[in-house]
């Protein structure tokens, strides 16, 4: 499946999509960036008069990128008639902030794919390389009836 066919599928829009582009993909892991846009809706009482990226937001580009877009090229074809993804769990560590107007890069590294439930090992860097925050996360593969 194409990194194009991925992003078509992701049940996201804007202002609440937080994947640009997939670098790399295959059956363990992935690569995918993120700019975060000045005028987002968050920056505006996040904080007063000096706008930070929230950890949540963070949070979820990890997972869109991480555990979603990775969920889409694991069951393939199979993804939009049978399954849908659903975080289920978030075990995050913070180290530096994300100002407006930041490209990060996240990758994910599968830790296992079971019982339809996807754990990753996820991590995201700002432009210098400096790594921004690391975690788990895992989803649920929600079956469509």
């Amino acid at each position: 499946m194409t990194s194009q066919k991925i992003l078509s599928r992701l049940p996201y829009s804007e202002p609440f999509l937080f994947v640009d582009e997939i670098e790399n993909i295959s059956e363990n892991g992935v690569l995918g960036s993120y700019t975060f846009h000045g005028d987002s809706y968050f920056y505006k009482g996040h904080f007063r008069d000096f706008p930070v990226t929230p950890g949540v937001i963070l949070t979820e580009c990890m997972a869109q990128i991480g555990v979603v877009c990775l969920g889409i090229y694991l069951v393939g074809d199979k993804y939009d008639q049978e399954y849908q993804v659903a975080m289920s769990h978030t075990n995050m560590d913070f180290y530096h902030p994300v100002f407006p107007g930041e490209k990060v890069k996240v990758s994910s590294e599968k830790i296992f794919f079971r019982f339809h439930k996807l754990k990753c090992k996820v991590a995201m860097f700002n432009a210098e390389g400096r790594l921004v925050c690391k975690g788990d996360i895992s989803g649920m593969l929600k079956t469509n009836e």
